[in-house]
Parts: structure tokens; sequence; C-alpha cells
């Protein structure tokens, strides 16, 4: 099975090997990096080749694809370019817990509803193919694109760890929101 799934604005695919460099290129050598001043700057980037980026951040994905395996990364597509993905990490797998994220790599596609259009899918998407209580977020208070996301699909901020990243070298809160199955389940 492929996961193909139109909204709005956008596509949510599964990711393919020709969107990899496509992807590299964003993240490693675009002059608009944009994105990476919001998505966890406080994590270094590592140095890598297009090939280590494809094993690291797609095998897994690509390796998916095809299958009845709920998908843990999709590629946002607009226009029929690849804008970005969106993704869900384990926070704790015996407690079915998982934190999920968007990038948009294409400045140009901010602020138009294409990040709101993609990430109401995903979790719509994870609700519907996972057996999980509750989908959330963990960012920084300086991102407010995120926050502001959040809460517009109905998460709420749940937790608040004050002054726990460091950006440019200012204190942020590290911030978790979230949204239960049932609070989904009445705004649609």
């Amino acid at each position: 099975m492929n996961v193909c799934l139109r909204g709005e604005k956008v596509i949510l695919r599964d990711v393919r090997e020709e969107d990899v460099p496509k992807i590299y290129h964003y993240e490693y050598e675009a002059a608009d990096r944009e994105h990476q001043r919001w998505n966890s700057p406080y994590t270094p980037r590592e140095p890598m080749t297009v090939e280590q980026f494809a094993s690291f951040k797609y095998g897994e994905s690509l390796a998916q694809v095809g299958t009845d395996l709920p998908r843990k990364q999709l590629i946002i597509e607009a226009d029929g370019r690849v804008i970005g993905s969106v993704g869900r990490y384990w926070v704790s797998e015996k407690t079915n817990w998982f934190e999920i994220g968007i990038s948009i790599y294409d400045s140009s596609y901010w602020s138009g509803g294409y990040g709101t259009d993609a990430f109401r899918m995903w979790m719509d998407y994870l609700f519907t193919h996972l057996d999980t209580p509750r989908l959330g977020i963990g960012t920084w208070s300086g991102n407010f694109r995120m926050i502001g996301l959040a809460k517009k699909l109905g998460m709420i901020e749940e937790a608040r760890v004050r002054k726990a990243r460091i950006v440019n070298g200012e204190y942020f809160d590290a911030i978790k929101m979230g949204i239960l199955r049932e609070e989904w389940d009445a705004l649609r």
C-alpha cells in the first residue's frame, strides 16, 4: 500500500528515493535554510553525505513504502514540488507515547496554510492508523510558529520546562503540547 493523502493545499505522500537529494539540498546546500532556525535550533546538524543522509534519515521510511505499516514520516508536496515533511518519533514505546513534527523547508510556503493543511492530515492519519490515546509536540518557547499551529489544531500546553533550551546564546523554555484522541474526535 502506498500512502498519498490529498488536502486542500498539499499532498502528503510516501518518500521516494528521488526526494532524498532534494531534501538534502534544503538541509545542507540551499541559500534558504530558514527552517533550521525554528526546527530544533539547539541541536547541531551533523555534516553528512547524501548517502549517509539517505540511510540515516530516510532508510526506514523508504523500506515502509508498499507495506501496510503506519508511516513514521511523509513528504509534503505542493505545486508538484517537495516543500517539507511530517514525522513522528517515540518518546516511550512502552506507553505508546510519541511526538510529531513538521518542517516546511521552502519559506515561500510559510504563512499560506500549507503547514496547517499538512499537519491536520498527518494528525488524522495517525489517529486513524495507530492505537494511540494522544498526539503531542515538543518545541521551544521561541518557536511561535509551531506553538500557533498546535493551538490551531486543538493541542493545549501540557508542560513548560523553564530555561531548558539555549538558542543563539539565549535561554528559552521547553514546551510540550498535546491532544487526546477524544478531543480530536470532538473537533472532527
